[in-house]
């Protein structure tokens, strides 16, 4: 009997020790609220929701339903691959919340990584744009990560843009859009930028996002339209600013807004609430191949009732609504063959220059992907064989100067080689990969071979591959991997399966001087 009691002990003990384990996976996969509340994430903030259980449910379930009931009645579509960015308003989801989702909508199964919500404030006058700058926004449905790399590079490009925490404590604009993020994307992070409703910042930060932003950037403008006049009053305003806004230029938008108000309509306390939003939309999109579609138009007169039955259609005093998204077949990051042309130029005389003189030269280009700052590689090569090879990711000046400088350290700095010599200028071939920004990734899973370059981080060490790595030398995942474990980051073989192991995906646009030469 003692022997049998023992036994089962043993055996509850087991069983214990496995739903511990389940637990504690289940979080760390699935749930990472609990432990950040927990203090166990103590250096990361919290931003806890202002406005649940005001502007939209306070309970998790009736929130979901709620969402999804919205996302369900809204029929729209769209066959451009690319959705840029979208202007979505931000009022209770009573009133507002069925014309958000025609724009949410669009973003179900779309590769969205990164989200850019920038509102103006409704609390606080003030100089320039507050982004916040780490940590968690919270949701009943859950916390939604800041993209804290992108925003300090964000910050670092303008003294206009900085972090201010009263703006945000209590604002709804940005806060309300997240749940349907959450029931429409997965795996995205988000960037915060509140406006403080003053002239010039609008420039700034369009001139910032447009050498940022990607194809796996969205941009959002959280906006109401016309408040509080009557009902035809507000039709007619939206209306105009609607018009304007399908247009694509600030301009117009700004042209409509001086006539309306010159118009003096009784009750009419603004045209759009987040007009600097709505500019910057405007702005980044300006010049670009792009289709502007309105999804969806109502105002608060067109309401029926909220979910308890008040009725809150009231036609003497409205605020407008419109959903409308910027779409391209478009990428942002595909280099054309003049764009490629040019970088390999500036690679080749580089190096050329620099070798025979040490001279670094000076280059000035306008063409606005060049300018765009994104990382790459320069590869060396002599009669087929590796000469030198270096890069850098997410760098802080425009992408035909990284090009330059890269081009220079791979002849000269790659510890492998010696420098190049004059007498081998001649025999070199030059290769270039402008790369995606750096993705980390859950599991080593996520890694398609050809496609995905890698970086791994282990402590202090990491190293990377380009993805022509694995497609030159004919590697499966395990080889590329543990390759680049052993020969990039000087740790055993299968440090890529180690949990404390973080790895980064990113893809790339390889090209070289006889692709070039074979695609004039």
């Amino acid at each position: 009997m003692k022997k049998f009691l023992i036994f089962v002990i043993l055996i509850i003990t087991v069983i214990g020790i496995s739903l511990i384990f389940d637990r504690s996976k289940f979080l760390k996969e699935e749930n990472m609220e609990e432990e950040i509340i927990n203090n166990n994430f103590k250096n990361l903030s919290v931003r806890e929701p202002a406005v649940a259980g005001a502007f939209y449910p306070g309970n998790k379930e009736e929130l979901e339903r709620v969402v999804e009931r919205y996302l369900s009645q809204a029929q729209v579509q769209t066959d451009k691959k690319y959705i840029k960015a979208l202007i979505v308003p931000h009022a209770g989801y009573d009133y507002s919340g069925w014309v958000a989702a025609y724009g949410y909508k669009l973003l179900e199964n779309r590769a969205i990584k990164r989200v850019i919500l920038i509102g103006n404030s409704h609390s606080e006058y003030f100089d320039g744009a507050s982004v916040y700058p780490e940590g968690y926004f919270k949701t009943p449905l859950g916390l939604v990560e800041i993209d804290k790399d992108f925003v300090e590079r964000l910050k670092k490009s303008s003294n206009k843009i900085y972090f201010k925490e009263t703006t945000h404590l209590k604002e709804h604009s940005l806060e309300v859009q997240l749940p349907f993020l959450q029931k429409t994307l997965k795996g995205f992070k988000i960037v915060p930028i509140l406006l403080g409703n003053q002239e010039g910042v609008v420039d700034d930060l369009v001139n910032t996002l447009k050498n940022l932003i990607d194809d796996t950037t969205l941009v959002i403008a959280s906006s109401d339209l016309s408040h509080y006049p009557k009902y035809e009053d507000a039709q007619f305003s939206d209306n105009e600013i609607i018009k304007a806004i399908l247009t694509g230029k600030r301009e117009n938008l700004e042209k409509t807004i001086r006539e309306i108000k010159q118009k003096n309509i009784p009750n009419l306390q603004t045209c759009a609430c987040g007009r600097q939003a709505i500019e910057v939309v405007m702005g980044l999109m300006e010049n670009k191949d792009v289709e502007i579609k309105l999804l969806k138009y109502a105002n608060s007169g067109d309401l029926p009732a909220d979910r308890q039955g008040v009725e809150i259609g009231d036609k003497s005093h409205v605020v407008g609504y419109a959903a409308i998204a910027f779409v391209s077949d478009k990428s942002e990051d595909e280099l054309g063959l003049e764009e490629k042309k040019r970088l390999l130029e500036i690679a080749r005389e580089a190096v050329e220059v620099y070798v025979k003189e040490g001279r670094i030269i000076e280059v000035e280009e306008e063409n606005p992907f060049l300018n765009k700052h994104l990382g790459a590689f320069v590869t060396l090569k002599k009669h087929g064989k590796l000469r030198g090879c270096i890069g850098v990711f997410e760098p802080d000046i425009p992408l035909y100067q990284v090009v330059r400088d890269m081009a220079i350290a791979a002849a000269t700095k790659d510890n492998r080689f010696f420098p190049v010599s004059k007498d081998e200028l001649g025999e070199l071939e030059y290769e270039i990969s402008v790369l995606s920004p750096l993705r980390k990734v859950d599991s080593w899973r996520e890694i398609e071979i050809g496609k995905h370059g890698v970086q791994i981080r282990k402590g202090l060490r990491s190293g990377v591959f380009l993805p022509q790595v694995a497609t030159e030398n004919n590697w499966d995942l395990d080889t590329f991997m543990s390759t680049l474990c052993v020969q990039k980051v000087g740790l055993p073989a299968d440090c890529w399966k180690d949990p404390e192991t973080e790895i980064y995906v990113f893809t790339a646009q390889v090209f070289g001087e006889n692709e070039v030469e074979n695609l004039n």
